[in-house]
Order: C-alpha cells, then structure tokens, then sequence
C-alpha cells in the first residue's frame, strides 16, 4: 500500500470522483465510492456478493432497488447540516439505480453479503445519535448503520468534530480477533472540511510502528485504515465531517485504547 490517502479526481463518467475497491486497498472488505450527480443524472450499479449502503452526503434523490423505490430520500444541503442524509441498504445481488433531483453526493459503501434481507429505506429514526468526549474531545455522531441494524458485513457512520477538537481519540484500533475484547475491521474515512479551504490531520500508527503515516486531509480526501490507531485533528476555525465505513470478519466494533493514552479517559478508582 503505497500511501493511506485517496483524493479525488475528475469527475468520469459514471460521476465517480473518488474509488476504493479490496484490490485497489489491498484488503479483503470495504469498498468505497463518491459520486457527484447533477440534476436527473443517473447511477447504478449492484453485486452478486457484495451489499451496499448508499448514503447522500448531501443533496436528494430517487433510489430504484430491485422492486423497491425509495422516492425524494435525503434533502440536507451539507453535510454539516443538523438533519440525517438520506440512507438506503441494498443486500448482495440487488441491482440499484440512484437519481438525483438537484446535485448530489452520493457514498457508495460495500462489502462481502449473502444477500440475505430486503431493500429498505433507513429511517431518520433509525439513525442512532449521540455525543461522545468532553472539552476539546467532543465529537457528534450520527450511527447510519450500526450493528444494531440488520445487515451482513456493513457498519457506516458520520461525524462531525468541531474545528480545534480531536476525534476517534483516544487513539484506538480493530484490527485483531480477539473475543469480546477487539475485532478485526477494515476502514475508510471520507472527510469534507468547513468551509473547504481547511486541513485536518490524522494519524494511522501500529504498536510496533511498522506502519506510521500522518496525512494531511483536505476537502474530499479519503483515509485508508488497514490496521493501527488512528486519530483525527481539526485545526481551530474549520470543523470536520467523516464518513466512516467499516467491515471485516464479525460486524461488531469492538475496539481496544492504545494503552499509552487511555489514561485520557479511565476513571480515577475511588
């Protein structure tokens, strides 16, 4: 893998301006796509062994999967709008087709299915929220599909860390099988910046530092997360959304603290 940042091109004509496949990463789950529509364009797509959860980052749109149509889903101008995006889960072997009504920016989120389940929409409601952290570690989380939710191998999320705040920190990490203490999980992070101009730092570092990159992030790039801690900075004056997707062998995010830095959150005993 010669480097963990992915950014975006040309916009080809599929509308794709941003892809990571298991061969493109070098791993076995996750794959990752942005495409950017304008009004009445069109994108379809579907696998015979990999599910998928279209997300519109930001914009609305008719989805068509298999028999079902979802019509007018999402609608938020930004990501960093309070309001849930528009979601749709589509099982292995399900062919799709998204159609924009105004510009979109669609995710496309796949990993290894059976194909188990229907096509449906995922409700506003079914959009778990919470805040995690205190002071400068606050973060907003958005659960699209956690594992609360029926799927085979997804789980996505958004968040929003606001501009001098630290996310996914205390650096922690998935990447082992250890039983009811860490799982193994791939992951991508797709970041956008507010307002654009900005920057935001994250670090992807494993115990014996055999991997250790720090990237600069800009509006639109990609993180790849193929193992290791992985801290996210955003510098004061630009807040950070990132869209996480997340698949390995078990859909259960169980993650393990570096154990330099979990002091930050372990309650005093007393």
């Amino acid at each position: 893998m010669a480097t963990l940042r992915v950014r975006p091109h040309t916009r080809d004509a599929t509308g794709t301006v941003l892809e990571v496949t298991p061969q493109s990463a070098g791993w076995s789950h996750v794959g990752f796509r942005l495409v950017k529509l304008a009004d009445g364009e069109r994108f379809s797509g579907g696998e015979p062994a990999r599910e998928t959860c279209l997300v519109l980052v930001s914009g609305a749109a008719d989805v068509q999967a298999g028999d079902v149509r979802f019509d007018g889903i999402g609608g938020r101008a930004t990501p960093f709008e309070d309001r849930a995006p528009g979601a749709v889960y589509v099982p292995a072997g399900t062919d799709y087709t998204v159609i924009a009504r105004g510009p979109v920016e669609l995710a496309v989120c796949s990993a290894p299915g059976r194909g188990a389940g229907e096509p449906r929409l995922i409700a506003d409601a079914d959009m778990s929220r919470e805040t995690r952290g205190t002071g400068t570690n606050t973060r907003h989380v958005r659960n699209i599909l956690p594992q609360t939710q029926p799927a085979d191998s997804l789980l996505v999320v958004e968040v929003i860390t606001p501009g001098g705040h630290w996310s996914s920190y205390p650096p922690h990490k998935h990447d082992t099988a250890t039983t009811a203490e860490e799982t193994a999980l791939e992951e991508t992070y797709y970041h956008r910046l507010q307002p654009p101009q900005g920057f935001a730092f994250q670090r992807v570092y494993t115990d014996d530092r055999s991997l250790d990159e720090t990237v600069c992030v800009e509006d639109g790039d990609l993180v790849m997360v193929p193992r290791g801690y992985h801290p996210v900075g955003a510098p004061h004056g630009y807040d950070l959304y990132y869209l996480n997707v997340m698949a390995g062998p078990t859909r259960e995010w169980i993650f393990r603290n570096d154990p330099a830095h979990d002091w930050i959150v372990r309650k005093p005993k007393g």
